[in-house]
């Protein structure tokens, strides 16, 4: 059996780098979207801020894509060296999406951003233009292959487990890819990419209007900002509420660990805005309540009811007891593959294959289970209750403060006030954290939400890492944390460097031409003419 510190170590170092790592996938979704809309603009219209303004955030841009790159694929070494025994189990399912995202879509948008950055002289307006449009998909088609294989571990549906080779095989690509986990997900994370961008370029833009610089640039990129915001949190929330209409069909587990929801509640069900879990003693503490509230949300009607975790753990009791036979008939098959007794005996009780997987953390004799272990067992099928209650409440409120936000800012750009109001701008500023840290709550509830398993219902976390020391894995992570906080550190340097800069050096300052300068005439005349002068 695997040291029960070399998987929580392993657990550590997966969920800091792809924290690490989640930092910048949101930016790039929703930024590259932003350039793309801001140069058909200029494209359609002819102004040249349009083409200063896409380069300079195309900067920017490019700065946190070069560093999301980096975080990336030294987290994705981590399945084969980590969790070398989750490769191997669903290897042929998990692999074909991201074997696709990198072929498809990650070699696409590479491709094409070195197009982006070193075209705007090579290639005339609208072939840049449709090179933009092809990195803002080529970002979130590589979102989308990512998230199909997060999408399996969430619901593994369109697979099956073969057992003459003990490995999920893939039995239908089209049920794996339309999973309404994975479709509600996807839209769900890229648009919060959308809100993240419009975030941060609002905030870059105050922070202009605030002292008084590149003020065109500024003001455009806020109004376009404000709307983009508008539009995304909105449907980010919508989908958020999509997402939970899914988790409660299949992980119910979550959903009662998302509400604190213990014992199931007369319709309509009330929501728990404020509670503090006790899991141990299964209630919530100090709880503040609104009435009906939570059976809109999972139900989307007044009369509908869902689980709560004391009956869940009932039907895993039952689950575990009927997975047992499972993985006997298993250890059977592995010694006789022509063991058709054994064969039949898989077959009759494949269903809870996961569940008996479960129990062998605690009763590694299966012939011997005690009605203890299979209740140990069952309480260990309820995630960590308090962590994905917070998340879930910390990533809505601030979504809600968010949407408050853009719809106030939309409005004062609309009317042209937004200078006078500097109290806004200076939200703004402090305001460009927050929807990394939702985007941060988010990835807390969906991973911590799906515990114990790596795969729901079918693969147990602590059978899925590898046989590592503990000496090693405690190296590894020191390594990982420490690599991934310089990536953190060098995204920050440049990102304040550039935006102090400004983006003089990317076509102007917004107020003239960098290639003019104004005369005591009224006129204009060449830059390098007007320095030949005075140096004459």
């Amino acid at each position: 059996m695997i040291n029960g510190t070399v998987v929580d170590l392993s657990r550590i170092q997966f969920a800091a780098t792809a924290l690490y790592h989640f930092l910048f996938v949101p930016l790039t979704l929703g930024l590259s979207f932003l350039l793309a809309a801001m140069e058909t603009v200029y494209v359609t219209t002819g102004k040249p801020i349009y083409r200063q303004m896409a380069q300079f955030w195309g900067k920017l841009f490019m700065i946190n894509f070069a560093l999301g790159v980096a975080t990336g694929l030294t987290m994705e070494f981590q399945f084969g060296t980590n969790w070398s025994f989750y490769s191997s189990f669903v290897g042929d399912i998990f692999g074909a999406p991201l074997a696709i995202e990198g072929l498809m879509a990650f070699f696409m948008e590479s491709t094409f951003v070195g197009l982006m950055v070193f075209g705007w002289e090579r290639l005339s307006r609208g072939q840049h233009l449709a090179v933009t449009w092809l990195v803002a998909l080529g970002s979130n088609l590589s979102a989308l292959w990512i998230l199909v294989a997060n999408g399996f571990m969430q619901d593994p549906v369109g697979a099956a487990f073969n057992p003459v080779t003990m490995r999920m095989q893939l039995t239908s690509f089209q049920k794996l890819i339309f999973s309404p986990d994975v479709q509600s997900k996807f839209v769900h994370t890229s648009i919060a990419g959308y809100v993240t961008a419009a975030m941060f370029v609002a905030g870059v833009s105050a922070y202009y209007m605030l002292r008084n610089r590149h003020l065109d640039l500024a003001k455009r990129s806020f109004r376009m900002a404000a709307l983009y915001g508008v539009l995304a949190t909105i449907g980010v929330i919508t989908l958020g509420d999509a997402l939970g209409f899914v988790a409660a069909r299949v992980q119910p587990t979550k959903l009662a660990a998302m509400e604190g929801l213990w014992r199931k509640e007369v319709a309509p069900m009330p929501f728990n805005v404020i509670a503090f879990p006790e899991q141990a003693e299964q209630r919530n503490i100090g709880k503040v309540q609104v009435p009906a509230v939570l059976s809109l949300l999972v139900t989307h009607s007044l009369t509908g009811t869902v689980p709560g975790i004391a009956a869940l753990e009932r039907q895993a009791v039952g689950r575990i007891q009927n997975g047992i036979p499972a993985v006997q008939a298993l250890e059977a098959l592995a010694k006789n593959p022509n063991d058709a007794a054994a064969l039949a005996q898989f077959n009759a009780h494949k269903a809870d294959l996961g569940y008996g997987f479960l129990v062998q953390r605690f009763a590694p004799d299966l012939n011997n289970v005690t009605p203890a272990e299979v209740q140990e067992a069952a309480r260990d099928t309820i995630p960590p209750v308090a962590a994905v209650f917070w998340s879930f409440r910390l990533m809505v409120g601030l979504g809600l403060a968010m949407l408050a936000y853009f719809v106030l800012a939309a409005l004062y750009t609309l009317r042209n006030r937004i200078q006078k109001k500097t109290w806004i701008l200076k939200v703004a500023v402090w305001m460009i954290p927050v929807p990394f840290l939702a985007n941060e709550m988010g990835w807390l509830v969906a991973e911590l939400g799906r515990q114990p398993w790596t795969v729901f219902g079918v693969l147990p976390t602590w059978m899925s890492a590898s046989t590592h020391s503990v000496g090693y894995m405690a190296f590894s992570l020191i390594g990982f944390v420490t690599l991934y906080s310089i990536f953190i550190a060098v995204e920050m340097y440049l990102m304040v460097r550039a935006i102090r800069l400004g983006p003089e050096e990317h076509g102007g300052s917004g107020d003239a031409p960098p290639q003019t300068r104004p005369t005591l005439a009224g006129r204009t005349v060449p830059a390098a003419a007007y320095g030949n002068k005075l140096e004459g």
